[in-house]
């Protein structure tokens, strides 16, 4: 029973995270002087009509869950996929295919604030020496926090709203320019939102993945979703030395060595438990609770799964946003005046 090294594990996710994370930074970058472009009236990032909306990355629209919710509602229920926010739907729908295929995928690998976060609170151990941890009657209570946000986006959305209100929200000015609004929110940002961010940044320093545990509820949603997955993390008590080390570093707080299958829905298929296993066989990742799978292929399919559903949008004209430069040109210099409707 030989000792195995799987660390190559970790250094692959924090590469794929992490230049995620660092791309999208740039693509924010972008962003911004596009946004400024037609508030200055053209005298930023001057070009041609095409040149200015090919410098508007689809990708920054990950970060429009809830106009995705409401585009994948109206594609199923009415055929009709979002024009306006397309890679929004396309980048959600590929989080939810990962969760059927590899727990929270999404979030283990993919997701730029799980890196984030991520990185807070080994920063906080850094400082203090030290990770904190809730006691459990609160970090029940607190956990329900992000499944109620969920539970609200759904009633609202998917239960409530008909489909004809959505193809109406989609197609305003509003709906048309969330991605600016939502990028105001952090270049304008309200006394109110600095201290909820500050505040949040200080308890991710003491607890770890604090927004992913108790916050948010994206994760929620395919934290439930992950309880169909045909793969997952198992431990053959008789090849276990029990060192401890897969429950020490698991970065959602689940008792791995005790455990004979990880089924939680707070399991972020990380495979960080995988990667700090020194016993061969201890630690596997398992197709149906039987057949072992190399865990660097699961990583592979993550990664051929998210970017082939980008390639698959791109090759069927899914990917980039169908508002034109004058539409642009007449709603972002009002944009913030303009409010929800």
């Amino acid at each position: 029973m030989g000792n195995i090294d799987r660390t190559y594990l970790r250094y692959a996710r924090y590469a794929l995270q992490w230049g995620l994370f660092l791309f999208l930074f740039y693509a924010g970058y972008r962003f911004y002087f596009f946004v400024e472009h037609f508030l200055t009236q053209g005298t930023v990032l001057q070009g041609t009509e095409e040149t200015i909306l090919r410098s508007r990355f689809p990708s920054i629209e990950g970060f429009l869950p809830i106009g995705a919710l409401m585009a994948l509602k109206l594609w199923i229920t009415e055929g009709i996929f979002d024009s306006i926010h397309p890679s929004a739907l396309v980048i959600f729908v590929a989080a939810l295919v990962l969760a059927l295929v590899l727990k929270k995928g999404f979030c283990g690998w993919i997701c730029p604030v799980g890196a984030i976060s991520d990185g807070v609170w080994k920063l906080g151990k850094k400082i203090f020496g030290r990770n904190f941890t809730i006691p459990r009657y609160a970090d029940y209570g607190l956990r329900s926090v992000k499944y109620i946000l969920m539970a609200f986006f759904i009633y609202v959305v998917v239960l409530k709203m008909p489909s004809f209100a959505i193809l109406q929200f989609i197609g305003g000015d509003y709906y048309k320019i969330a991605d600016v609004k939502m990028l105001f929110f952090f270049t304008e940002m309200s006394t109110t939102t600095a201290v909820s961010l500050s505040l949040l940044f200080i308890l991710s320093l003491f607890y770890k993945n604090f927004w992913c545990r108790y916050l948010c509820p994206y994760g929620a949603l395919l934290g439930l979703i992950s309880f169909f997955s045909p793969l997952t993390i198992t431990r053959n008590n008789a090849a276990c030395i029990h060192c401890g080390k897969c429950t020490k570093n698991c970065p959602s707080l689940l008792p791995v060595e005790q455990l004979r299958s990880v089924r939680s829905p707070e399991c972020t298929g990380c495979l960080t438990c995988v990667s700090h296993c020194p016993a061969k066989g201890a630690l596997d990742i398992s197709l149906a609770g039987k057949k072992a799978v190399n865990p660097a292929f699961a990583a592979f399919v993550i990664v051929v799964l998210f970017w082939g559903s980008i390639g698959m949008a791109k090759l069927t004209n899914h990917w980039y946003s169908a508002v034109s430069y004058k539409e642009y040109q007449r709603i972002i210099p009002q944009a913030t005046h303009l409010d929800h409707p």
